[in-house]
């Protein structure tokens, strides 16, 4: 028996074979009805919403000006990136690098590698170079650093209130919504497209064959949660 693929109901403790789900279904326990596993589908659905919404508004807040200030007569404002040329400017080369890594590069790295790998999958294809681009995603996550930039960004308006007068501009409200958008994308588990890419055949042109005895809501199983001799029944899909 193979005990790797393997699912227990947690409402009446039936031992089952995990099923592979392919699109919107879920797998129902065919003794009580309860729902054991759901197609992975919603999530790469809401996912990559979320991503294309992320990198639309990333676009938003480098290209427009963060705050504008305004003192005895004299205004100014800026980009991210024109404060990253000032600080190039000002001879501190180490700290525009690392701004710009933690700001622009390695953010704008995982959202792209995130849609050109959930673009795919939810097309039914794993896209060429997946596990490079999955351990890329994995190593550039943690060195996006958006919402430190954002709060940074709120201590000096604080500070220069009492200075100048400090005008929020709309890069400002994007930078706001990029933190709420990449709080909720971190927390993704990049395993789930492991997962759905488990699902799809090698060659990354159609999902995997499956056998009699592996379908998942089949004729006998759907019937009675029946299965085949020394094997454990398939949940049925609901």
């Amino acid at each position: 028996m193979e005990h790797d693929n393997l699912i227990a109901c947690h409402e009446c403790d039936t031992l089952l074979r995990k099923p592979r789900l392919v699109g919107r279904v879920a797998a129902r326990c065919p003794r009580c009805g309860a729902t054991l596993l759901r197609g992975v589908s919603r999530k790469l659905d809401a996912i990559c919403a979320l991503t294309l919404a992320a990198l639309i508004t990333f676009v938003i807040a480098q290209g427009f000006p963060i705050v504008e200030l305004e003192t005895n007569g004299i205004t100014s404002q800026t980009t991210l990136f024109g404060a990253l040329v000032a600080l190039w400017g000002e001879d501190m080369e180490i700290v525009a690098v690392m701004v710009f890594c933690s700001t622009i590069l390695f953010p704008l790295t995982e959202l792209v590698a995130l849609l050109y790998v959930l673009v795919p999958l939810r097309a039914g294809y794993v896209p060429a170079h997946f596990k490079r681009v999955m351990r890329a995603i994995q190593f550039v996550r943690p060195w996006g650093m958006i919402e430190v930039f954002m709060l940074g960004v709120l201590i000096t308006i604080v500070k220069m209130v009492s200075l100048a007068r400090v005008i929020p501009e709309a890069a400002l409200f994007a930078f706001g919504a990029l933190t709420l958008m990449f709080a909720v994308v971190v927390t993704f588990d990049p395993r789930v497209l492991w997962d759905v890419a488990d699902e799809i055949d090698p060659s990354g042109t159609r999902p995997l064959p499956r056998t009699s005895a592996d379908s998942v809501g089949g004729t006998t199983n759907r019937a009675a949660g029946s299965a085949p001799p020394g094997l454990p029944p398939t949940p049925r899909e609901g």
